[in-house]
């Protein structure tokens, strides 16, 4: 397994100084942002460390040998939208976005993108799944095409009160995964494996690794602590942030020794990626940069 980061929690950093901070502190992968230009619509999004829309092949062959002069892999292009918005001009935008960034994938034989499937939070799951059979089976066709894998986070994207009630990701559980898999089983889509995501759902983080083990493209560490007697006030149906909060690797409720443990019985070789959401670490430059260090110290008793 490679370690590394997501690039988003340096947002106002350059391509290059991210590179640059991952090879300085040893860190052997980075999962590179690739919003469009623009304003951020929610935290950590708007950040864009490659511009999918200024890649020619000057830029791709500089991207290259800056990464391989440092030693420092892209372990993917990470972008996450609503593909399955409700309103269809969001939803039009988000695609169009989406494919650029998996034929720029391609092109830099990165060969991985990272995002959510979509949901339109205000329609069931059933419903949701016929807008899934006409929304992403031309992505998909896509992705083969570039010889692209797409691995879907499994953030239910249901923490603010315009994701309410149903959130903006389908893929949250196991039941959801298999339909999808189902629906379209080719092998470019798979899972970008985050456990914190199953804490709060109250669900089992370790034992899906083992079902979908042949869809595990590539796996976030982030962990999140739930806080019970604010859950015993809310209740589960509360927006899940009244009730936890996400927090830097072993500073919340994942047991990442299990956890690792899992990953290593099923042969999971890939890239394994740092995503930072810590509000007790957002106060300066010197505290982001410490979130990353802290938590690379910490995943380094398990992740060599």
């Amino acid at each position: 397994m490679k370690l590394g980061f997501v690039s988003a929690v340096l947002a106002d950093y350059t391509f290059e100084e991210v590179i640059d901070f991952a090879a300085k502190h040893g860190f052997e992968c980075v999962e590179m942002a690739c919003w469009p230009k623009g304003k951020a619509e929610r935290r950590y999004a708007g950040v864009t460390h490659i511009d999918v829309d200024q890649l020619g092949e000057a830029e791709i062959k500089y991207i290259k040998q800056y990464c391989s002069d440092r030693k420092v892999e892209i372990s993917s292009l990470a972008y996450y939208p609503n593909t399955m918005d409700g309103d269809l001009e969001k939803r039009a935008v988000y695609i169009e976005h989406l494919k650029k960034v998996i034929t720029a994938s391609g092109k830099l034989g990165i060969s991985m993108v990272t995002t959510f499937i979509g949901r339109d939070s205000h329609k069931n799951v059933d419903e949701n799944f016929k807008i899934y059979e006409e929304v992403w089976p031309p992505i998909v066709k896509l992705a083969e095409e570039n010889q692209v894998k797409i691995a879907i986070e499994n953030c239910p994207m249901l923490f603010t009160n315009d994701e309410w009630p149903g959130g903006q990701n389908l893929a949250t559980t196991p039941a959801n995964w298999r339909r999808m898999f189902e629906l379209i089983p080719s092998k470019n889509l798979g899972l970008n494996y985050d456990p914190s995501h199953f804490v709060w759902q109250m669900i089992d983080y370790i034992k899906p690794l083992y079902e979908f083990k042949d869809r595990i493209y590539h796996v976030h560490y982030k962990d999140i602590k739930v806080f019970r007697d604010k859950l015993d006030d809310v209740g589960i149906m509360a927006p899940p942030l009244k009730f936890m909060s996400p927090k830097l690797p072993g500073l919340g409720d994942v047991n990442w020794g299990n956890y690792v443990s899992a990953l290593t019985d099923i042969g999971y070789k890939g890239y394994t990626c740092i995503e930072i959401e810590d509000k007790a670490f957002e106060g300066s430059k010197e505290e982001i940069e410490n979130s990353l260090l802290l938590s690379k110290r910490y995943l380094q008793q398990f992740v060599i």
